[in-house]
């Protein structure tokens, strides 16, 4: 659970903003997505071997 502290005569959009900011650096949002639904292990590994030849060649094209 995340708790964020209001500081007395902070403006509550800007505590709204720390928590947005907070649930996002802890990935919280993205692990619920991933939950709903199983994916197996063999889709998964293979779903990241396309991002890593995606990030290589992209990498290798900003080299140039």
């Amino acid at each position: 659970m995340l708790i964020i502290k209001v500081n007395p005569g902070e403006n509550i959009d800007r505590a709204i903003k720390r928590y947005r900011n907070k649930i996002r650096m802890t990935k919280q949002v993205k692990q619920i997505r991933d939950n709903q639904q199983f994916t197996k292990k063999s889709v998964q590994k293979r779903e990241q071997k396309i991002k890593a030849v995606y990030r290589e060649e992209f990498l290798r094209n900003q080299e140039i």
